[in-house]
C-alpha cells in the first residue's frame, strides 16, 4: 500500500469540491459542472478522504477561480469565499512555469496541466477527469494519478 500524503486534483474537480462545499443542489446546475451530479461530489470527497491534505497549485487556482466566475453576483461571491477557505487549509506546490514549458507535454497540454505532470508522484496523485492528462501522467507513473471515471483504488 503506497502511503499518500495528499491528493491534486485537476481544475474541474477542483470547482466541483468548491460548489459542492458551498451548495450541493447546484452540483449539475453549474455551467461547468453540468456533467457531474452530487453523488460525484460524495465520490470525489470519499476519494481524498476525510483528513487528507488537497494539494493546490496556483495554475489550478487560477484556472477553477475563472471557471467558478458563473451565475448571480451572490452564488460566484459564495464559491469564491469556499474557494479562499479551500486554499486557507490546502497546500499550495509552486512550480516555476519556465521549468515546465521544457516538458514534451507542455505544447499539447499547456501550462496548467504540465504543472500537475510536474508535481503528480505516488505519494500526492492527481484525481482528474482529462484523459489527456491522465494520459500523460500515467506513462511517467501509473501510480501517480487516478481517473476520476474509473477509479482503481
Amino acid at each position: 500500500m503506497i502511503a499518500r500524503t495528499g491528493y491534486f486534483v485537476d481544475a474541474n474537480l477542483l470547482v466541483l469540491l468548491v460548489v459542492g462545499r458551498t451548495q450541493k443542489s447546484q452540483v449539475g446546475k453549474h455551467r461547468r459542472l453540468q456533467q457531474f451530479t452530487e453523488n460525484d461530489f460524495d465520490k470525489l470527497v470519499r476519494m481524498v478522504g476525510v483528513g487528507s491534505r488537497i494539494l493546490l497549485t496556483p495554475n489550478t487556482l487560477t484556472e477553477a477561480s475563472n471557471l467558478l466566475a458563473y451565475g448571480s453576483e451572490a452564488l460566484r461571491s459564495r464559491y469564491l469565499a469556499g474557494l479562499a477557505y479551500l486554499i486557507g487549509i490546502a497546500k499550495e506546490v509552486v512550480v516555476s512555469s519556465k521549468d515546465v514549458t521544457i516538458i514534451p507535454e507542455f505544447r499539447r497540454l499547456g501550462l496548467t496541466d504540465s504543472v500537475l505532470i510536474e508535481v503528480a508522484s505516488k505519494e500526492t496523485p492527481l484525481i482528474t477527469i482529462d484523459l489527456m492528462l491522465y494520459l500523460a501522467v500515467a506513462t511517467r507513473d501509473p501510480d501517480a494519478v487516478i481517473n476520476f471515471n474509473h477509479p482503481l483504488d
